[in-house]
């Protein structure tokens, strides 16, 4: 049993190139630098679920018309997710090749480039906020608060926007901690506003959807002051104290370029699938997408989760590579496999045993709780596949090759998942049930495809 967790086993065959540190360093390096991550990750998947709560008080079309915004709300950021990935993956090379001049100069180029993307995408949003719910799915009976709601959030997207582009810079520096703070923050204000403006307590007004919308925007605001608030500390890798030009350099924007645009069609491809299989789910009625969304906020957990960990072997795999050691990539990526197994466990065995419980906090209306608890069945399995899944992928990006993941994303999100989601869903007649029979085949479909790709090993020798 020990022997999975050596040396011998983690390099996987991999040739050593140079002196390896000992199991435990190894470990503590990889944990170090991914426990920030995963306690922000999962803290912001706790946040939706208790937003998602509060909301729930209001009734299921008000979890409907919260619920119904979100795919939409990621089609407008996907540009700049891609962004993130790009800078990432440089600065945590630059970081490798000792170079912190050249990874403050790709900050400040990723910076200028999402400070005007954000702004026309906020002001898309906000305009089309209608139109672009409709073609959504959304439905009469709570299409007023899905559009008072998006336009709001469609504000904030210019704070989280640029408070994920700095903490991306952080995260590739090897920094985690400080995008855990800022978000914490935020989190932490986004909670509060929720409780004070959803029903009017006190003082302030009940707005009821509009209150939760604006409680999302006041904490987004306040994780991006708390990052930028980092960039002025000297003691910072990413710092705007470091001797490092702001100016648009073709040298420096083009590997991040490379992989962004890569990256972009990733993001294009999932949120396409995302968005038509949302509407698939959303077209059954009321009561089965009030479901959905409260089953994906636990979906959503297990992946923030695997996520939290992903941080790390993306920086870790940059980093390796950066400095000529694919073994210690390869090490990582198997770090990573193994430790996220573990949570895998306990994520499904709580999901298996509450998961009356579970669906019982979003709502009281028995065929929510009927379909519900069935559904979390399917999660408890999926949660082994997505979170091993998200790992590959994450050292994938490290090293530059997005272009692979775009191709997995295309072929799995952008083909399996909603192909299989409207068969199996009308067609076949299993309903929601079908539909998340789709997410187990698009979730497989990823692992199967970066777990051949990983295992290949061209993913150690792209140059950035």
């Amino acid at each position: 049993m020990l022997r999975v967790f050596s040396i011998s086993s983690l390099l996987g065959g991999e040739p050593v190139r140079g002196e390896l540190p000992p199991e435990k360093e190894l470990y503590g390096t990889f944990l170090r630098l991914a426990w920030p991550s995963v306690i922000e990750a999962v803290l912001i998947g706790l946040v939706g679920v208790v937003d998602t709560l509060m909301v729930a008080s209001l009734g299921d079309a008000a979890i409907a018309a919260v619920g119904i915004t979100q795919q939409p709300k990621f089609v407008l950021m996907c540009f700049l997710f891609a962004l993130n990935v790009g800078i990432t993956a440089v600065v945590a090379r630059r970081k490798g090749e000792e170079n912190r001049e050249g990874a403050n100069h790709a900050t400040r180029n990723g910076l200028l480039v999402g400070l005007v993307l954000v702004i026309l995408l906020a002001f898309s949003g906000y305009r089309f906020a209608e139109p672009f719910l409709r073609l959504a799915g959304a439905k009469d009976d709570y299409i007023a608060d899905a559009v008072v709601y998006f336009r709001i959030i469609s504000i904030s997207v210019i704070f989280q926007c640029l408070n994920g582009s700095i903490n991306a810079a952080q995260k590739g520096s090897g920094n985690t901690r400080i995008s855990m703070i800022s978000n914490v923050a935020g989190n932490i204000v986004n909670i509060i506003f929720n409780y004070l403006l959803i029903n009017g307590i006190g003082p302030f007004p009940r707005l009821e959807v509009r209150g939760a919308a604006l409680a999302t925007a006041l904490g987004a605001l306040v994780s991006f002051l708390v990052s930028l608030s980092r960039l002025f500390q000297k003691k910072n890798y990413i710092s705007f104290f470091c001797k490092a030009p702001w100016r648009p350099d073709k040298k420096v924007l083009g590997p991040m370029v490379k992989v962004a645009g890569s990256a972009l069609v990733e993001q294009l491809c999932m949120r396409a699938g995302f968005f038509i299989f949302n509407r698939i789910v959303a077209d059954l009625n009321t009561l089965a997408y009030a479901t959905h969304i409260a089953c994906m906020n636990f979906l959503g957990l297990s992946f923030c989760c695997g996520d939290g960990f992903q941080v790390a072997s993306t920086a870790l795999a940059g980093q390796s590579l950066g400095a000529k050691r694919p073994d210690k990539a390869v090490i990582y990526c198997n770090i990573g496999q193994r430790v996220v197994f573990f949570v895998a466990v306990m994520l499904s065995v709580t999901m298996v045993l509450l998961r009356r419980q579970i669906i019982g906090l979003y709502s009281s209306t028995p065929e929510v709780v009927e379909m519900g608890s069935r559904v979390l069945l399917f999660i408890a399995v999926i949660t082994y596949i997505q979170t091993a899944q998200v790992i590959f992928t994450g050292c994938l990006r490290g090293a530059g090759d997005t272009r692979f993941t775009a191709v997995t994303a295309v072929v799995s999100v952008g083909v399996v998942r909603p192909l299989f989601g409207y068969l199996l869903t009308y067609p076949v007649g299993w309903g929601l049930y079908g539909a998340w029979a789709a997410v187990l085949l698009d979730q497989l479909c990823r692992l199967v495809m970066n777990y051949t790709r990983i295992k290949k090993r061209k993913w150690l020798q792209i140059k950035l």
